[in-house]
C-alpha cells in the first residue's frame, strides 16, 4: 500500500462538528476499501487567498493515509460529488511526518526574523537606520572647489 497526505477544504458555513463528521465519513471510505488513516488534523477556519465558489474562508483538514490507490480514488470521487468540499489535494509521500504538521506548530509573530535584516530593536522609518561599521557619509573632496567658485 502507498502512503498519502490528503488535505481538503470545506465550506465556511459548516460547523466544526460537521467538518469532523466529514472527516469520519471519508475515513470510513478509506477503511472500507482496505486502507487506514493515521494522523488527522483539523486546521480550523482560515481565510482563502481568493474566492472559491463564493467563499472567502474555509475549514482545512489534513489526513495521513496508508491505502491502495483504489481507496484514494473512491474517496476523491465522493469528494467531487459533495457540495461541502471546495477543494482537495492528495500527495503521495515516501513516509509520514512525525509530530504536528507545519500548520499546527505555533509560531509567535515576534519570534520570526525581520524582513529588513535588522534585528536590533523596533522597526524604524525608512532612512533612519544607524550607520554600519565601515560605512561613511560622503565628504566633499578637498581638491575640488564648490561648484559656484569654479569657472
Amino acid at each position: 500500500m502507498a502512503l498519502y497526505e490528503h488535505v481538503f477544504l470545506a465550506r465556511q458555513d459548516m460547523s466544526a462538528q460537521q467538518v469532523d463528521a466529514l472527516v469520519e465519513q471519508y475515513k470510513g471510505v478509506i477503511e472500507a476499501n482496505g486502507g487506514k488513516v493515521g494522523r488527522i488534523e483539523n486546521w480550523g477556519l482560515k481565510s482563502l487567498t481568493y474566492r472559491i465558489k463564493k467563499n472567502r474562508k474555509a475549514h482545512y483538514a489534513l489526513m495521513d493515509i496508508d491505502a491502495p490507490a483504489a481507496a484514494v480514488h473512491e474517496m476523491e470521487r465522493q469528494m467531487r460529488i459533495n457540495e461541502d468540499v471546495l477543494r482537495y489535494m492528495t500527495l503521495a509521500v515516501e513516509k509520514h511526518e512525525e509530530g504536528p504538521s507545519a500548520m499546527m506548530q505555533k509560531r509567535d509573530r515576534d519570534d520570526r526574523p525581520r524582513r529588513d535584516g535588522d534585528d536590533r530593536g523596533p522597526r524604524r522609518e525608512f532612512g533612519d537606520r544607524p550607520r554600519r561599521e565601515g560605512e561613511f557619509q560622503r565628504a566633499p573632496r578637498p581638491d575640488r572647489a564648490p561648484r559656484e567658485d569654479r569657472a
